[in-house]
């Protein structure tokens, strides 16, 4: 019986031991979208971006306005159009789409690769910064991108913060 009372005096001794542990762990959760939106160096990568494929994205959306103006001078045309006039221009019609959707689709793959290179430098430095509030602050573990999480041990502020001041 004594044996009995020991073990589970033990036992009661380890899951209080665990419990006072696991009061101890510093947890903190870092928004990453939040970071990615809000911090300057992500508004500075976006902002250059913008800066590097505007002229390119206004040159295709005057390009689609000339094409759906001859498609629709086309279609109002058509019915007085000789058949071989009318076969014409609808073949250029055809043959500018094609140039126009090459061209949106080069400029969508080349947005697309600089906007993951500038995304991967700013995801870089705000890893580094986490790291760093890791390191100071002695967390026990810092979670990013969690379906459920207490304000209180939210500290995308801090690492905005950080990135904002260059650190």
């Amino acid at each position: 019986m004594n044996m009995w009372k020991s073990l589970g005096a033990a036992a009661l001794v380890a899951c209080a031991a665990s419990v006072a542990q696991a009061q101890e762990l510093k947890i903190g959760y870092v928004n990453s979208e939040r970071v990615l939106r809000e911090a300057n160096p992500a508004k500075a990568a976006q902002a250059k971006l913008e800066a590097e494929f505007g002229k390119r994205e206004k040159d295709l959306a005057e390009q689609a306005s000339r094409l759906k103006a001859a498609a629709d001078k086309l279609e109002k045309d058509a019915p007085t159009l000789a058949e071989g006039e009318r076969t014409r221009r609808q073949r250029d019609l055809v043959e500018q789409d094609r140039e126009f959707q090459r061209k949106r689709r080069e400029f969508q793959e080349d947005l697309n690769q600089r906007k993951n290179e500038e995304l991967a430098s700013v995801v870089e430095r705000a890893n580094k910064v986490i790291k760093q509030i890791f390191d100071q602050e002695k967390y026990d573990l810092i979670v990013q991108d969690a379906v459920h999480w207490s304000p209180r041990v939210d500290i995308t502020k801090k690492v905005i913060d950080a990135l904002n001041a260059g650190k």
